[in-house]
């Protein structure tokens, strides 16, 4: 469980696993690192990116029921 740092409620998390090269996950370590960034941080920004860019595919309902850019993970 999370904070919500926009309305302090407790927000359910779920864990994702991907399959990536050596040389790629030290590359993105280290850039993240660099940045002072969680990588996990950063893959939710590219998530939420992608799902923005595809609404049109989602259901509208479920769509706007996710808190965009409001979980501090």
């Amino acid at each position: 469980m999370f904070m919500n740092t926009v309305s302090k409620r407790s927000i359910s998390v779920k864990f994702m696993y991907i399959s990536i090269t050596d040389d790629i996950i030290n590359l993105f370590r280290v850039a993240c690192a660099t940045r002072g960034l969680l990588m996990s941080q950063v893959v939710v920004g590219m998530i939420e990116q992608w799902l923005k860019a595809n609404k049109g595919y989602l259901p509208e309902a479920e769509y706007n029921s996710v808190a965009f850019d409001k979980v501090a993970i």
